[in-house]
């Protein structure tokens, strides 16, 4: 007879976490699955080690600009990569720990292994039988590594082993310029790497917006070669790696691709589940419940491929939990989108994105960095926001940013996004002087402009003087 549990949860990532820790409100009969490294993606080798080795990058950068103010002797200073690694796996051990004391305190109802569905209420693992009246389905992702990029063995650097590095090369290649790869772009070169960046789109970090592009392509070009528009093979040469995309080739130490990721729901025996899988693998569920088809089996986190960033995966998580542990599965509200790049400047996508605005729909209104006057006494006056409305109601609805301090604009127009704000409303919301959200300001002072029976926003005109705007 096989085990029987009132939810397994498989995977122990950040989504599986935050299901266990719902369905644990409502059951103390549950049993947790995972195969491989416990502590979560984003602790070990994402969101949190990636942003150290960025901060150390950031300090670094920061000595361009001392000449500005008057600091002299920024030559002197010099990048030692060893020590700025060690920083970032002490600390990164340090995130891990507190995700295993979770995983650690759960005893026998905690198993590792592979885990393989065979019937939408029974799982094989590890040589036992389980049977649960709920399954969630919560197994993460991987790096995405074509076959002629593995080939290059340890010369090939994944988020996986990045961080595992005692030292880094004087030359390396970036290919793939989304979220991760212009971070890393950025980072690497920050610390005094010599970097070439490879994409086959023309787009880079997620952004849609032409202008916005522009402006985030420039800034990467400021740090490092970019070549766009044509798929980069390898060959390695000796103790060396050429890169080759169209009519440009460079030799470089080592690589670090970064293609995106793929869900992990291969081999995971979803065909049992008895429903039709997309081209990824991916069975259909509704991502207000992230219940698959009408079985009782959910799916949460980056398995989902719906939205794979933390705090989406703590969410799809949390109603993934909440509805295996209830009778009948409620619907939960998503909140507005929001993605960040941490680059040189931030680089933000809130709600619709440019591609996703109806034609003659939407206003849209621009703020540029260059003039702005916070932006200019802090020496970083370079970047764009442009905000889009609703035509007819001046309802927000989203914006792309390439901008000083862009995670923090982000999170302001998500708030407003969220809570349906409209220009006019969040116009008449305080700004303080001086600071880069005026930037903000100028964009929505221009969206009401196109807007039809607007009134005051209380500092109505621009006085046209930078120190004043």
């Amino acid at each position: 007879m096989p085990e029987h549990y009132d939810v397994a949860i498989i995977g122990a990532g950040t989504a599986g976490l935050s299901a266990l820790s719902e369905a644990r409100k409502q059951t103390d009969d549950f049993l947790l699955i995972n195969d491989g490294p416990y502590g979560t993606t984003c602790a070990r080798v994402g969101c949190m080690p990636s942003k150290t080795l960025i901060e150390a990058s950031r300090a670094y950068r920061r000595r361009n600009s001392f000449r500005e103010f008057g600091i002299r002797g920024a030559e002197a200073l010099v990048m030692d990569i060893p020590a700025a690694l060690a920083r970032v796996r002490r600390l990164r051990d340090d995130f891990v720990s507190g995700t295993l004391k979770m995983t650690d305190a759960l005893g026998d109802r905690n198993i590792a292994g592979r885990a393989r569905l065979v019937a939408p209420d029974r799982i094989s693992v590890a040589g036992r039988v389980v049977q649960a009246g709920r399954i969630i389905i919560a197994t993460g992702s991987r790096p995405v590594v074509p076959n002629a990029w593995r080939a290059l063995g340890d010369r090939l650097l994944t988020s996986d082993n990045l961080f595992e590095q005692a030292d880094l090369p004087a030359r390396m290649a970036v290919i793939g310029l989304g979220p991760l790869g212009v971070e890393m772009a950025h980072a690497l070169a920050g610390l005094g790497i010599s970097i070439t960046a490879f994409d086959l789109a023309l787009t880079i970090a997620g952004l849609s917006d032409p202008a916005v592009n522009e402006c985030a392509v420039a800034s990467l070009a400021r740090e490092c070669a970019i070549h766009l528009g044509a798929p980069a093979e390898p060959k390695a040469e000796g103790e060396k790696i050429r890169v080759k995309a169209g009519q440009t080739a460079v030799l470089v130490d080592k690589v670090l691709v970064a293609l995106g990721r793929r869900p992990n729901v291969d081999d995971l025996g979803l065909e049992a589940l008895g429903v039709k899988l997309d081209e990824r693998g991916i069975p259909p569920f509704d991502p207000l419940t992230m219940q698959i088809a009408d079985l009782p089996v959910f799916i949460a986190g980056d398995a989902s491929n719906y939205a794979p960033v933390l705090h989406e995966a703590t969410d799809e998580g949390h109603i993934a939990g909440r509805n295996a542990a209830s009778s009948v599965p409620e619907c939960y509200a998503r909140r507005t989108r929001l993605a960040i790049v941490f680059s040189d400047p931030d680089i933000a996508v809130v709600g619709r994105r440019f591609s996703d605005l109806g034609e003659g729909k939407a206003i849209i209104g621009e703020a540029d960095f260059a003039r702005q006057g916070r932006a200019l006494a802090a020496a970083t006056s370079r970047g764009i926001l442009r905000v889009y409305a609703d035509r007819v109601s001046g309802s927000l609805l989203g914006a792309e940013i390439c901008a000083p301090e862009g995670e923090h604009l982000a999170h302001l127009l998500a708030l407003a996004i969220q809570q349906r704000l409209s220009v006019q409303d969040l116009l008449r919301t305080p700004f303080y002087h001086p600071v880069l959200e005026e930037g903000l300001r100028t964009a929505l002072r221009e969206l009401a402009a196109q807007l039809q029976g607007t009134v005051s926003d209380l500092a109505g005109c621009g006085l046209g003087a930078n120190a004043l705007e």
